[in-house]
């Protein structure tokens, strides 16, 4: 028989087996519903989305690309001293490029820079490259071409369709009302570069701007360039736009920049140079004559009244679409339009030093007691020297009897002024170098200060510079790194090393003028805007020199007498001149290269610098007419001109060789 089996009561150590009951089944299974139910629908949605209305859903995101633009602030209004415009603005247009809206495949691309180069005339290769610079900010457009004319402009806009990605943005154009006038002081504006951007993106500047590449207009690049505004605009798949543009920020225009310049004077000196040349060119001194610089400026304040340089050139070309050949002609390295003459280039001074030697040998104490010279002290003006058995010789053998200070600077001896320079040779060593010292005093072989850049510092040599450029130190034992007495004795006639630029002997005959001061030279004056002052530029206290006022007066009186008195070398020209004219011829002799001579030319540089009125001087000229031959031939019939123009007198110059 089967054993019955038994109950047995359970463990409570455990746990009883989850059983599922008629109701949480129920609930099981109405979740369950719920959840399929929501896949459905999601699925449903999704099928609709994709396949139902997924032609006008990608209609709609092709239609809805939003794009930034900038609209350009005009620049600011460059004027001269009495407010008329040197620099305006004109509207234009500018071909623009976005590359996240080009043609997605590499033939379409390449087929659509092709048609554009033919309407623009940029290479494809250009384009591509500047492409090829902005590949890692595809959101950003590339400028193609600034001022393109009317017909380009429609035909890119009746076209667009065929320049998907290609954009016309207004822009604006400097206009240049007086062509070439003051063309090195205002400079011109140019496309930013990459280098230029990486180093001013910081500062708001962007990818597309144009920035002030050389004078007043990269100077004060801050003050001119204004603030951009903003706008946005929704464009479909091809760069077309899809509605109006919707402005997001006002553009604000940059300041009006007031110069010292006076137009009036400025044209007058430009006229100068190109008249010095002329009767450079009809004397027999002069035949090489090729440019040349004016400067006339406040001998009080700095402020520069007029800056003119000779090759010049047209800013213009530099706005709107560029041309090849009048670029190519700009770069010429043998004429240098671009170059600045009066702040860039250096030259030999010639006899228009002489009023440094005098005054440095004047102040300067010699062994036993009294100065290296006395402005009444008497020199004989001989027709030459002998030093170490080297011959100096004056400018004229016709002169052979003693003079003092102020009748030397008046007929430009050579040979007193050789005198003086030896004496400062023959100086014991623990002098130093005195009148090079004093030409440092007086700004030469030194940084003017002027506020626009590319001005070089000249050249006043030592013989510690004479040693190094020869390859020293060591100094001693080496025969051409020995400083010799003949290098001392043409220094004191402004030859022999010795250079300088326009500008820094303009401050020079201003210190003489004002009575020892030396000024900060300045071109801009204030920054405006409706016509309110911002800010002003420029004038700086003028620096003490410490030169005793006797010997700037025996200067001043040798000056006056170059210019007023028959022996003068500057009367000629000056004589009959009604307003009190005080100045100095200079001839420099420098060794030029000349386009189709094999060799180096030794060709004189001419020179005039001055003030007026004598006794109550308001302005300080200085010309210098490039391998123009004697001062008193070209260059101080240049100087007159200006004179003219600024006391409003037309008198004509009377010809006569006035040599130095």
């Amino acid at each position: 028989m089967a054993e019955r089996s038994r109950f047995l009561p359970g463990d409570p150590r455990v746990s009883e087996p989850y059983r599922l009951t008629p109701q949480l089944a129920l609930r099981v299974a109405v979740l369950g519903f719920v959840a399929l139910a929501v896949f459905a629908v999601l699925f449903l949605r999704l099928w609709a989305l994709q396949v139902l209305a997924g032609d006008r859903y990608l209609s709609q995101a092709n239609d809805n690309r939003v794009r930034t633009l900038r609209i350009d602030a005009p620049r600011g209004v460059i004027v001269d001293r009495n407010g008329k415009a040197l620099v305006e603005n004109v509207p234009g247009w500018r071909v623009e490029i976005w590359p996240a809206d080009l043609p997605k495949t590499w033939p379409q691309e390449r087929a659509e820079l092709q048609r554009l180069s033919v309407v623009t005339g940029v290479g494809v290769k250009d384009m591509l490259a500047r492409l090829d610079k902005s590949k890692d900010d595809p959101l950003t457009p590339i400028v193609v071409e600034r001022g393109i004319k009317r017909d380009q402009q429609f035909y890119l806009l009746e076209n667009q369709t065929e320049f998907p990605g290609v954009r016309l943005q207004s822009s604006w154009l400097r206009k240049y009302p007086h062509a070439s006038l003051a063309a090195q002081v205002l400079g011109y504006v140019g496309a930013i570069s990459p280098e230029e951007y990486k180093r001013l993106k910081k500062k708001g500047y962007n990818p597309t701007d144009q920035i002030g590449q050389s004078g007043v207009e990269s100077a004060y690049d801050t003050y001119l360039r204004g603030r951009d505004g903003a706008a946005q605009l929704t464009v479909d798949s091809l760069g077309r736009p899809k509605n109006d543009i919707v402005q997001t920020a006002s553009a604000a225009p940059g300041d009006t920049l007031k110069l010292t310049i006076d137009e009036n004077l400025q044209r007058a000196a430009e006229k100068a140079i190109t008249y010095g040349i002329g009767l450079a060119r009809s004397s027999s001194g002069g035949a090489f004559a090729d440019g040349g610089s004016i400067v006339a400026m406040n001998p009080n304040t700095g402020a520069i009244l007029a800056m003119a340089s000779n090759p010049t050139y047209q800013p213009s070309i530099f706005a709107g679409r560029p041309d090849k050949k009048k670029l190519a002609a700009v770069f010429d390295s043998t004429k240098a339009p671009l170059l600045n003459r009066a702040i860039g280039a250096m030259y030999p001074p010639g006899s228009t030093f002489k009023p440094v030697t005098a005054l440095a040998a004047m102040q300067e104490p010699k062994p036993g007691g009294g100065h290296v010279l006395t402005p009444y002290e008497s020199l004989l003006c001989s027709p030459d020297i002998v030093d170490h058995g080297q011959t100096f010789k004056n400018w004229t053998p016709l002169i052979d009897q003693y003079m003092d200070l102020k009748t030397a600077i008046a007929e430009s001896c050579d040979t007193y002024f050789y005198q003086v320079g030896q004496r400062f040779y023959h100086l014991p060593q623990n002098y130093g170098h005195p009148l090079q010292a004093w030409a440092n005093r007086f700004g030469l072989g030194e940084p003017t200060g002027i506020d626009i850049a590319g001005e070089v510092t000249g050249i006043v040599p030592t013989p510690e510079w004479w040693c190094k450029l020869n390859g020293g130190p060591p100094c001693r034992g080496y025969v051409d790194r020995i400083w010799k007495p003949g290098y001392s004795i043409q220094l004191a006639i402004g030859q022999g090393f010795l250079l300088v630029t326009p500008l820094q002997m303009t401050r020079l005959y201003a210190m003489i003028a004002n009575g020892g001061k030396l000024v900060t030279p300045h071109v801009a004056e204030d920054v405006e805007q409706e016509g309110k002052v911002l800010r002003t530029f420029g004038e700086q206290s003028p620096q003490p020199t410490g030169v005793d006022p006797a010997a700037l007066a025996a200067v001043q009186g040798g000056l006056e007498e170059a210019t007023h008195s028959p022996i003068g070398t500057g009367y000629g020209v000056f004589g009959n001149f009604p307003v009190d004219i005080a100045g100095k011829t200079g001839s420099a002799e420098k060794v030029v290269h000349v386009p189709g001579y094999p060799n180096a030319l030794n060709l004189t540089q001419s020179w005039w610098c001055g003030y007026g009125p004598y006794g109550n001087p308001s302005i300080v000229v200085c010309a210098m007419i490039q391998n123009g031959g004697e001062g008193g031939s070209a260059a101080a019939p240049a100087a007159l001109k200006v004179f003219e123009q600024y006391f409003h007198h037309n008198q004509a110059v009377i010809t006569a060789h006035a040599s130095d």
